[in-house]
C-alpha cells in the first residue's frame, strides 16, 4: 500500500497516510492531529531505481570523447568521483584521497609515489 504525505492547512503538521491506489482521491483523509478535512497532499522527491548497467551507461556517455584523459589529472578525477558515487557501494578512504589529490591536479604518478601502499594487498604474506 502505498505512503502518500500530506500537510493540514489547520494546524501545518505533516503527516502520512497508507492508501490503496482505489482509495486515493475517493477517500477523505483527515489530519492525524486535528482531524481536520482541510488538507492537501505534500508532493515529495521521486527516487528512480537503476541496474549497475545504467549507471555505468550514463557514466560512459558522461565521459565519451575524453581521449588523452590520462594527461588531465582533474578530468580523471571527476570521472572516478562520478562513478564512486554511482556504483552505490562504500569505497574505502583512499579512493576519496587519491580523487581529491586528482582533481587538485596531482598527476597519478605523484600520488603513487606520496602514497606507496596505496594498492597493496593487506590479506597477502609477504
Amino acid at each position: 500500500m502505498p505512503t502518500y504525505d500530506f500537510i493540514c492547512n489547520n494546524c501545518e503538521k505533516r503527516f502520512d497516510m497508507f492508501l490503496t491506489f482505489s482509495e486515493y482521491g475517493k477517500k477523505t483523509v483527515h489530519c492525524t492531529y486535528c482531524e481536520s478535512d482541510n488538507v492537501r497532499r505534500r508532493m515529495t522527491k521521486v527516487r528512480i531505481a537503476r541496474s549497475e548497467e545504467s549507471r555505468m551507461e550514463s557514466v560512459a556517455n558522461d565521459f565519451s570523447g575524453f581521449e588523452g584523459l590520462e594527461d588531465d589529472p582533474k578530468a580523471l578525477g571527476k570521472m572516478m568521483r562520478k562513478m564512486g558515487s554511482e556504483m552505490g557501494e562504500e569505497l574505502p578512504p583512499e579512493f576519496d584521497d587519491v580523487v581529491d589529490r586528482l582533481e587538485s591536479g596531482q598527476s597519478p604518478e605523484e600520488i603513487e609515489s606520496a602514497l606507496p601502499d596505496l594498492g597493496a594487498d593487506s590479506s597477502r604474506d609477504e
